[in-house]
């Protein structure tokens, strides 16, 4: 599904032929904490005032209007990234899928060495995003993470693969996720989310 949203782009002042779209690819770094796939911006003279993004295969394509600075450009880029990950990560993923995630980051990130037997969602670990046990080589993930980003689930189940290798947090531990580009992202994310729950509820609207 593609994402738009209004930019607002009073006082830009890139100008561009009329009616011509110029396609830019991105560099072969997306912006931190955003997707690993490559990233192609598109922009046209006929779109105004939004900017959409969507998949084609394993790139992301932006769209944005012409006009728009290189800035303000930079700024969506990352904006679309974010809302098209939140929209992907409302679909809830079988164990099945998981799996085949576990081993796509492992390849990537890993060589392939992390080979888990089982990936799975549980219901029963409300104080930890992820559990693993090296013995069997088994992963749970926390059914608390659905919903959440798509880049902060792999973080975690990155961060479980990683102890089938490791299994403590040591240095050669996270040398070991200095690979994956949105591990900080992620674990702010996710210290935000352990934030929010602290925070004491606001009282009830009295009624009158």
């Amino acid at each position: 599904m593609p994402a738009d949203s209004p930019p607002g782009l009073a006082g830009a002042t890139t100008e561009r032929r009329a009616g011509r779209q110029q396609r830019r690819a991105a560099a072969t770094q997306p912006p931190r904490g955003t997707s690993a796939s490559p990233v192609e911006v598109r922009r046209s003279a006929r779109r105004s005032r939004t900017v959409s993004a969507y998949r084609e295969g394993d790139r992301t394509i932006v769209l944005i209007p012409a006009r728009m600075s290189e800035a303000e450009e930079q700024r969506w880029v990352g904006v679309m990234l974010d809302k098209l990950a939140a929209q992907e990560s409302k679909r809830v993923i079988g164990d099945s899928e998981l799996s085949d995630r576990a081993e796509r980051l492992s390849d990537q990130y890993l060589e392939g060495r992390a080979r888990p037997a089982s990936v799975r969602w549980v219901t029963n670990q409300n104080t930890r995003w992820g559990s693993c046990t090296p013995a069997e080589g088994s992963i749970r993930l926390s059914h608390r993470l659905q919903g959440m980003p798509e880049y902060v689930v792999d973080y975690v189940l990155l961060h479980e693969l990683a102890h089938l290798l490791v299994p403590g947090h040591g240095p050669r531990f996270w040398r070991l996720l200095e690979a994956y580009p949105r591990t900080e992202r992620a674990r702010g994310y996710l210290e935000g989310v352990v934030a929010a729950d602290r925070l004491p509820r606001l009282p009830a609207a009295r009624e009158e």
